[in-house]
């Protein structure tokens, strides 16, 4: 693996060196995590048709709106 040397060193600084591992370790596992969710979209949109987005975006108002009360309730 290669990386740039101004990258290595924006690394090293915000995670120490001994951190550059994990850090890495978790970019990659975050990575192959939403290759996987367009996966899973794909092979859904193939058997059903595409999302509605009308759909998706009220469900997305609901859980904002139920993180909001979450961090309302914790503050």
């Amino acid at each position: 693996m290669s990386l740039h040397a101004g990258t290595i060193a924006a690394l090293k600084q915000r995670t120490g060196r001994r951190g550059m591992s994990a850090f890495v370790e978790a970019l990659i596992q975050r990575e192959l995590e939403r290759e996987r969710l367009r996966e899973l979209v794909a092979a859904a949109e193939a058997e059903h048709g595409p999302v509605d987005q009308q759909a998706v975006d009220a469900k997305r108002a609901i859980l904002l709106r139920g993180n909001a009360t979450s961090a309302t309730d914790a503050a």
